[in-house]
């Protein structure tokens, strides 16, 4: 424990990392008056874009021309943008690339935080984290801050290395060489096969002789899982190369030994489908891209959080706190686990949905502020117009599909239904749990293995909607915390759920149904 009057200072909410989670954590907590500090070891924000990823271009999507005005509805494929209201700063006037250069949101990121006039102290790094009694202690060089709630948006803080012998002998993608001529005519093994792999590969096509990417699980590409951080299409020429024999490969295998052999190296490796077959491959440069982990040793032994199997990230509760330590939550790409691989919230587009969500679950718990809602009637028109109304303009609950939902919670005594906006579904049926008629609402996939996903046969029937396989509309009904009906609306190529026959009546008649059997309702 830290004597508490050994402190400099102490807030309601001290927020670690000033990258843009930390940023649109603390634009929300100032619009609400909130007392919180944010601390950033650099000189500015945004230190992880400063360096990476290390060519320089995004992944997240910069679509500035749209078919619509809306600017809620724009921010669907505005993957950078901070959210803010009024949107004074979007990101298309930074950039007008569909994948934008790095420091274009490096540059954003500052004037967003210097706009809004954000409590950022800059140049104060963390180094030591304490629980109290009643909060945290955070020691910096300059003093020890107090917090009853601590907010720990720092990112990825090291590099993740797989535990392969010899791997002290690879190059990490962080201190890796960016300039292709340096491989010119090299045999190059990459370790990975995520989106910094692909990012390193298509930047050596021109210049290796041959380029091997290895891991032992099949490579996941983002237009069959619908995740966005797995290999983007843009990186095709890299697979191209791989399928029309140039000697690149793309392989599924472990790594069993990397050994320097002179001006090379010895790669021993045995292959995942091959009936055990084993071999050993000679190259000049061996680069790891295997991603990053969070950095724990912040943590003083009484608040370390437990971490997933994978030791990258904390394990957080459906209100994105620490699993373990009660009043630490963990924000941005660090709070991930529960959508792993699935909807976005490991990105700026995702994330900065469920920091507009998180702010009102702390406000509640630290402030007595009660989580807002819409009050509506138990009424089928009513509920199927808020439902279609929701998930047509909606830009949360489209980026965070099958994560964040819309709830109606339905009063028995008084027909009244109370409406929640931007939930984690998990969230949603933990704390309505024991209400005997709730309802989720928000968007899914098709999640069935449709082989060729570009021929995909289609029934667009409204009876078979459960069948779509692009993005649509799911509401789902649950009685004391179980799930006992669900429905789909049919797919559409615009994602324009209101046609009568398709989605207005369906949905109406679902709720008349549901609402009529409901014995304390009918």
């Amino acid at each position: 424990m830290t004597d508490s009057a050994s402190a400099e200072v102490r807030h309601r909410y001290v927020i670690v990392g000033g990258g843009p989670a930390g940023l649109q954590l603390s634009y929300y907590l100032q619009q609400a008056g909130a007392d919180y500090l944010t601390l950033e070891r650099a000189p500015e924000p945004a230190e992880f874009f400063r360096r990476f990823p290390r060519h320089r271009k995004l992944i997240s999507l910069n679509k500035v021309h749209s078919v619509s005005d809306d600017p809620e509805i724009r921010l669907r494929w505005d993957w950078n943008s901070l959210l803010q209201e009024p949107a004074e700063l979007p990101f298309a006037d930074y950039s007008r690339e569909y994948f934008p250069h790095a420091d274009d949101l490096v540059r954003y990121l500052a004037d967003f935080s210097r706009h809004h006039k954000l409590n950022v102290r800059y140049d104060t790094g963390v180094q030591r984290i304490d629980r109290l009694a009643d909060g945290f202690a955070v020691h910096t060089a300059d003093g020890t801050i107090e917090a009853d709630c601590l907010v720990v948006a720092t990112g990825w803080g090291r590099p993740n290395v797989p535990d392969v012998p010899g791997i002290e002998h690879a190059v990490g993608y962080e201190a890796m060489s960016t300039d292709p001529a340096d491989y010119a005519d090299h045999r190059v093994l990459i370790l990975g096969k995520g989106n910094s792999a692909f990012e390193t590969a298509s930047a050596l096509l021109s210049h290796a002789a041959m380029i091997h990417l290895a891991s032992p699980r099949p490579l996941r590409l983002a237009w069959n899982t619908k995740h966005p951080g797995d290999v983007r299409g843009h990186h095709g020429a890299v697979l191209d190369s791989y399928q029309f024999k140039t000697l690149h490969s793309v392989l599924d295998c472990v790594i069993d030994e990397i050994r320097p052999v002179g001006d090379r190296f010895e790669v021993r490796l045995t292959y995942s489908h091959a009936d055990g077959e084993t071999a050993v491959m000679e190259y000049e440069s061996v680069l790891r891209c295997t991603g990053f982990a969070m950095d724990t040793s912040l943590f003083g032994d009484g608040c370390r959080p437990r971490m997933t199997p994978n030791g990258r990230m904390p394990v957080t509760r459906p209100d994105w706190q620490s699993a373990d330590v009660d009043g630490l939550y963990f924000a941005g790409t660090l709070a991930q686990d529960r959508d792993f691989k699935k909807a976005s919230s490991a990105f700026i587009d995702g994330f900065r949905y469920n920091l507009r969500t998180l702010t009102r679950l702390l406000r509640e718990r630290y402030e007595d502020v009660p989580l807002p809602y819409e009050q509506l009637t138990a009424d089928a028109e009513a509920l199927a117009g808020a439902v279609l109304d929701r998930v047509n303009w909606s830009s949360a609950l489209w980026t965070q599909f099958e994560f964040l939902v819309d709830a109606l919670v339905v009063d028995p005594a008084t027909g009244q239904v109370r409406h929640y906006h931007d939930l984690p579904e998990d969230y949603a049926v933990a704390r309505f749990g024991d209400e005997p008629h709730l309802y989720t609402f928000g968007l899914r996939w098709g999640r069935d293995d449709y082989g060729d996903v570009f021929a995909i046969e289609r029934h667009p029937q409204p009876d078979r909607a459960a069948e779509s396989a692009f993005i649509h509309p799911v509401v789902r009904r649950y009685r004391d915390g179980v799930l006992v009906e669900e429905l789909h609306l049919l797919e559409d190529l615009l994602a324009e759920w209101r046609r009568e026959d398709r989605h207005v009546r369906p949905l109406q008649e679902f709720f008349a149904r549901d609402l009529v059997a409901d014995q304390h309702l009918g």
